[in-house]
């Protein structure tokens, strides 16, 4: 695990070269333009489905919730509905995900994706901050805006649930330990559910991932639905 660990540090490191080099800030503004424009749903008529599903679950995050790389029916979100459908629970899951999405981003379009839906969502599951950790930005300031949605969702009483991220020893014990406590420390603070890490079950495990070793494949998405769809149909249900 400590080799593989390292190894992720090393992956994040090179990303991290490329993203410092290369012209992400515009084409990371024009992907959230356009779902600006058309809220993020990877298929289907949106209000008709929420309209007549019992729960209505949002997916917030960034990539790894909108399904970087995979066919729309791949992604997280489709995936997660299609489990808790199969567990009996009657949802919809909108894919609120943008690929390139670091805190800051999410916090500014929080209140419109929320103001476009139909209705209130019954949870929201909230998984942003690992862009945050690709470009080093300060954790306190990570942490001040993942709380700030936090309070945002709490304010219109909508559940959450938390997704958490891990830094790689790469980036220094000082940033890793700062980074590290920031979804548990929130979860506690404001009463509201962890997924502790959102790659459990696919971190280390390089046939999980896509060709950028960043991303998980399909089956990969698989592992991570099975993992975590438990926990949401327990939220669903209390």
């Amino acid at each position: 695990m400590l080799k593989n660990f390292i190894t992720y540090g090393f992956t994040l490191a090179f990303l991290q070269l490329l993203i410092a080099c290369g012209p992400a800030a515009d084409e990371q503004q024009a992907v959230r333009e356009d779902v600006a424009a058309v809220p993020a749903d990877m298929g289907g008529d949106q209000s008709a489905a929420t309209e007549e599903a019992e729960f209505l679950v949002v997916a917030f995050g960034d990539s790894l919730y909108a399904g970087y790389g995979l066919d729309p029916k791949e992604g997280f979100a489709p995936e997660l509905q299609a489990a808790l459908k199969a567990a009996g629970k009657d949802v919809r899951v909108h894919n609120a995900g943008v690929s390139g999405d670091t805190t800051a981003a999410g916090l500014r379009r929080m209140d419109f994706v929320l103001d476009s839906l139909e209705r209130k969502p019954d949870l929201v599951i909230l998984g942003l901050g690992g862009n945050d950790m690709l470009r080093s930005l300060k954790p306190s300031e990570t942490r001040a805006n993942m709380e700030a949605m936090v309070r945002k969702l709490q304010d219109r009483d909508i559940a959450v649930m938390l997704t958490g991220m891990l830094a790689p020893p790469n980036l220094g014990a000082e940033f890793t330990d700062e980074f590290n406590v920031i979804y548990p420390a929130l979860a506690k603070k404001y009463d509201v559910a962890l997924y502790p890490f959102f790659m459990d079950g696919v971190f280390g495990n390089p046939e999980l991932f896509l060709p950028d070793g960043l991303h998980p494949t399909a089956e990969g998405i698989d592992v991570i639905v099975g993992k975590i769809t438990p926990q949401v149909a327990e939220l669903l249900e209390g």
